[in-house]
């Protein structure tokens, strides 16, 4: 399948009592460049998450948006403080005999000073955090990759309808071609019978010369170089998989020959053809930007 490089995917489950959702979006880069947005507390799967998309993902400026309501999953630890417990009772002696009071001190008494408790968040097992938004970011993937592949196939069939174009605009150039040779030959004797008047025409000069203009026009090697081209380009489509940037350079070679084409032009009609030809080939360039 081809695959588009912008894209949308979106996952989110409950596990372990955190929500957890994963966010993609993407759009057109020449190499893979991905950027994950994650919670301070949970930093440690950021490389975790960059692997598991560099497996799916082959190019394409990417971001990753996780978010994680870890409220159910809470769990507090509280601990006796006993450094400050201890200077708080050592400090309640110390005015029971200085002042002779009565000696009432209590664990209800010292756990109402501050600081003598510490309460403090449990952290989850790293491990098991980073599995569980692994998890959900092969969720997000998967919805990533279905909505990149419905753009792909878009794209794979305007780039082919583009293709027909440039094989329907080929066959009318090879078709003119010749015709601009006989068209030549004919200029090229009327001009000799107005300069020689009345002198016999060397027919064999008007052919020699006839045959320097058509070796000079003839586009053949190149319009069979391009069809060529077209050839491979659809074998590509229908092979598929991360072919952008061999398309790139493909279409390269579209423009090479298209060029080479129009700089042996000989009229009107075949500059329009072969600028009609160009055009097509900048918006299949276009459109091949967008594929991975």
């Amino acid at each position: 399948m081809i695959r588009s490089m912008t894209g949308y995917g979106r996952g989110e489950a409950v596990l372990h009592d955190r929500a957890i959702t994963v966010e993609l979006r993407s759009v057109n880069n020449r190499y893979l460049d991905c950027s994950v947005k994650i919670p301070r507390l949970y930093v440690f799967a950021e490389e975790t998450i960059k692997s598991q998309v560099q497996k799916s993902v082959g190019r394409g400026k990417l971001d990753v948006f996780v978010t994680i309501d870890s409220t159910a999953a809470d769990k507090v630890a509280v601990t006796l403080n006993k450094p400050v417990a201890d200077g708080y009772y050592n400090a309640l002696l110390q005015m029971r005999d200085a002042y002779g009071l009565r000696d009432d001190i209590s664990v209800s008494l010292l756990s109402r000073f501050p600081d003598v408790f510490l309460v403090e968040k449990e952290q989850g097992d790293a491990d098991v955090i980073a599995g569980d938004i692994a998890q959900v970011l092969t969720v997000a993937l998967e919805d990533f990759n279905a909505m990149r592949e419905r753009e792909g196939a878009k794209l794979a069939e305007d780039v082919r309808t583009k293709a027909a174009n440039i094989t329907a605009l080929l066959a009318q150039v090879e078709e003119r071609s010749p015709a601009t040779v006989a068209e030549y030959r004919e200029k090229l004797r009327l001009r000799m019978e107005e300069v020689l008047a009345n002198t016999q025409l060397d027919e064999s000069r008007i052919l020699t010369e006839a045959a320097i203009f058509a070796d000079k026009v003839a586009v053949d090697e190149e319009t069979v170089r391009l069809r060529s081209h077209l050839s491979q380009l659809d074998d590509m489509l229908a092979k598929g998989g991360a072919i952008g940037r061999k398309l790139d350079f493909l279409i390269q070679e579209f423009n090479r020959e298209a060029n080479t084409i129009g700089s042996k032009c000989s009229d009107v009609e075949m500059a329009r053809m072969v600028v009609e030809i160009k055009g097509e080939i900048e918006k299949i360039r276009e459109q091949v930007q967008n594929i991975e």
